[in-house]
């Protein structure tokens, strides 16, 4: 892939990056931490910190270490996402979504020392763990890639038939 062509996908994670640190900005400086803001019966801003990784697994671990981790982890799909195709426009916007976000969490846990979260689904029975916009890009991101395989894979169906 050439320098010129990464622009946009850099520009991809440059504003994931940017609005996830805003929005954690906010959280930290107007929540207080453990108060939440209902915005429906079912989705509230609750400020939290997570000191592991997706849904607090590994919370015991030493920050360093979860950090080299996730590192390796952005090097890896780079390394994926610089391997694709320049018609794999999904899974490079994926790839760059996945990037952002990690990048977000991973400025947290060197800065703060954990992550900021704050986006809580519930209901008066149930209720998913609390995350943040980075977590999000990551999903989404993730799907996206996933997205792209699935279509590669009909489309080479429909050429073999």
């Amino acid at each position: 892939m050439k320098l010129r062509k990464l622009v946009p996908y850099g520009a991809v994670v440059l504003l994931a990056v940017v609005l996830d640190q805003a929005i954690k900005f906010v959280v930290e400086a107007r929540l207080p931490l453990h108060q939440g803001i209902d915005l429906l019966p079912f989705l509230a801003l609750l400020h939290s910190r997570n000191t592991g990784v997706a849904f607090s697994m590994f919370s015991g671990v030493g920050g360093l270490w979860l950090s080299l981790a996730v590192l390796g982890v952005i090097a890896f799909i780079a390394v994926l996402a610089f391997r694709t195709e320049a018609t794999q426009l999904f899974a490079r916007v994926g790839f760059a979504l996945i990037i952002g976000g990690a990048l977000g969490n991973l400025i947290d846990r060197a800065l703060r020392g954990f992550v900021v979260d704050y986006v809580y689904f519930h209901t008066p029975f149930w209720s998913f763990a609390i995350f943040n916009l980075a977590d999000a890009f990551i999903t989404v991101g993730a799907g996206l890639v996933i997205l792209d395989e699935v279509l590669a894979w009909r489309r080479g169906r429909k050429a073999e038939e």
